[in-house]
C-alpha cells in the first residue's frame, strides 16, 4: 500500500492488485476500485502521484466499494 498526499493535503491510500491489474483507492470520502487495466496502463499507473489519483477519480473508470 502506498500512502500519497495531494497538493491540497488530502491523504490517498492506493493498493495494487497485480493479478487483476486493478487498484484500490481509499480516500476520506470512500473506497474505490479501478476497472481492470491493460498491462501497460497498470504499470504506468503504479507511478501515479496523489494528484494523479485525485484526477483519476474525476473520471469514470472506477466503482465505489462498500
Amino acid at each position: 500500500m502506498k500512502v500519497l498526499k495531494t497538493i491540497g493535503g488530502r491523504t490517498i491510500n492506493v493498493t495494487a492488485n497485480n493479478s487483476k491489474k486493478t487498484f484500490t483507492i481509499r480516500t476520506p470520502l470512500g473506497k474505490y476500485r479501478t476497472s481492470p487495466m491493460t498491462k501497460a496502463e497498470f504499470l504506468e499507473s503504479e507511478n501515479n502521484t496523489g494528484n494523479d489519483w485525485q484526477n483519476f477519480l474525476l473520471g469514470q473508470n472506477y466503482y465505489k466499494v462498500k
